[in-house]
């Protein structure tokens, strides 16, 4: 993996240990020379990953719409910031730019681009890694969820193994590292409706 895209809120949530792990897997990426792809922003926990990884030596790429530069969230130290038109436009390109993916504690559009990258991969558009980085067991509610969608058949149990999940850095970035994805390929019910 040479760059990691991570997706996070742009508030720094109710607990400390959101912020303090967000800057804790911005140093380890900086530490294992793994370049940080993300939103573009200074506030919340994207601007604490940002500039922990920034702070350790490493190299941060941002991407942001044009709409939040303007209203002066755009980050202005780093190592290249990229101005994109749209949100969708900022996803292909964190997409196209990133190895892997990880989640951070997040909201409406941290879990929307997390679920873009899922989704992509189970269809085969592309096969890197994606994982969430659990503080607190934020992400329980949303695993026991994926869990209930397995057993009322809309998410096959192997396309469970899509999203690692750890809740310190190391041992997320030793998943991503070995991840391979799996086998099955998409299914589509052909059943007449």
């Amino acid at each position: 993996m040479k760059r990691v895209c991570v997706f996070a809120g742009s508030s720094s949530g109710s607990r400390p240990e959101y912020r303090t792990l967000a800057a804790e897997l911005g140093r380890a990426l900086a530490a294992r020379e793994i370049g940080l792809v993300y939103g573009g922003a200074r506030v919340g926990l994207m601007g604490a990953v940002a500039d922990a990884v920034l702070a350790a030596g490493g190299e941060v790429t941002g991407v942001i719409p044009a709409a939040m530069v303007a209203k002066e969230i755009a980050h202005d130290g780093l190592t290249d910031l990229c101005v994109v038109s749209s949100m969708h436009e900022r996803k292909a390109r964190m997409a196209d730019l990133a190895d892997a993916f990880i989640a951070l504690p997040g909201g409406w559009g941290t879990w929307e681009e997390f679920f873009e990258m899922l989704t992509w991969s189970q269809l085969g558009l592309h096969r890197k890694p994606c994982g969430l980085l659990n503080v607190r067991g934020y992400f329980d509610p949303l695993l026991a969820f994926v869990a209930h969608a397995v057993d009322e058949g809309f998410v096959r149990r192997e396309h469970t193994g899509m999203i690692a999940v750890a809740s310190a850095p190391e041992p997320l970035l030793d998943r991503l590292s070995a991840y391979t994805s799996p086998a099955v390929e998409k299914w589509l019910d052909r059943a007449p409706t």
